[in-house]
């Protein structure tokens, strides 16, 4: 457990997460591997994990009619996945491709929606990561629309 700890730890997600914070984590997170060509989350479908990628490369993107599925964002090593475990009605609002061999710590979504009703100071540091990482996505996308309208 001391580990998985020091593991989480070392993310930049993690980073300002209190010790007992981070002993709560590692209590609701499971290792998972995912080969190249496999979804790990698909549109529409239940969510039922956050997922933290310790390593590989995701192509999060949608199916876009007449052209398949298209990547919208790349994530790799340090980056979080999947932010609509905390939107109702619970539902993934992008899919994920394993782009290579890809390992993640998978999250408990359903035990983190309590945690954070239950702690609110958990709730709040939480919340201040997930902000972080979703301005950072939609610069990211901000700055591909200006470059493909280039």
């Amino acid at each position: 457990m001391e580990s998985l700890k020091q593991t989480l730890a070392k993310y930049a997600f993690f980073k300002d997460f209190e010790p007992c914070h981070l002993h709560f984590m590692t209590e609701c997170a499971t290792e998972a591997h995912f080969d190249t060509g496999q979804y790990i989350l698909r549109e529409g479908e239940e969510v039922n994990h956050l997922y933290l990628i310790c390593q590989g490369k995701v192509a999060l993107g949608t199916v876009v009619s007449g052209r398949g599925f298209t990547t919208l964002q790349t994530l790799g090593e340090g980056e979080i996945l999947g932010l609509s475990w905390l939107i109702p009605p619970y539902r993934w609002h992008f899919s994920a491709l394993v782009i290579i061999p890809t390992l993640v710590m998978a999250f408990d979504a359903r035990r983190l929606r309590e945690k954070c009703e239950a702690d609110h100071d958990f709730g709040y540091e939480f919340l201040k990561q997930l902000a972080l990482v979703v301005g950072q996505r939609l610069k990211a996308t901000r700055m591909r629309l200006n470059v493909q309208g280039s």
